[in-house]
């Protein structure tokens, strides 16, 4: 007769090196901040376009430039503990992410529309977020798939005699 034992503990979930998740989202909030100073450059250098400031105000914008890349950068640090928290507690978390960072990126490209600025800077800065949403979404995903560590496999389930 031939018995058989098994490991006790239940399959475990992959690990998640958080220095390296953390890491990415720092350098997605540097290229985030880039993406919004980048794009505020070229809407108000090369088309014309009021984002963010009066046209007055020149290629740089006033202030809320700054903000606005700040905020970019911000936002990705809030996508990566977003992510940290639904890599420990949820069972399909890369689908979560998704779903959230969708739902965000519709949001904030309808917010320029309840402003009272004028239609090319409202889209322009609509299509800004639109860029936004996807850089961060993407890189702050890619960041966890590689953060990630494989589950430790349980033994073996080998007959003894």
């Amino acid at each position: 007769m031939t018995a058989m034992y098994q490991s006790a503990t239940p399959p475990s979930r992959p690990a998640v090196n958080a220095g390296r998740l953390w890491a990415g989202g720092a350098a997605t909030g540097v290229v985030a901040s880039l993406i919004a100073v980048v794009g505020i450059l070229i809407g108000r250098g090369l088309f014309g376009v009021a984002v963010l400031a009066p046209k007055g105000a020149g290629v740089w914008g006033d202030a809320r430039t700054g903000w606005y890349a700040l905020g970019a950068a911000t936002l990705s640090l809030v996508a990566t503990g977003l992510m940290h928290l639904l890599l420990l507690f949820t069972p399909r978390p890369m689908l979560f992410f998704g779903w959230v960072m969708t739902l965000a990126t519709v949001t904030a490209m309808l917010a320029p529309f309840i402003t009272e600025e004028d239609f090319g800077s409202r889209f322009f800065t609509a299509g800004l977020n639109f860029i936004l949403g996807v850089a961060i979404g993407s890189l702050v995903a890619g960041s966890a798939h590689a953060a990630m560590r494989p589950a430790a496999v349980p033994p073996v389930t080998r007959p003894y005699r």
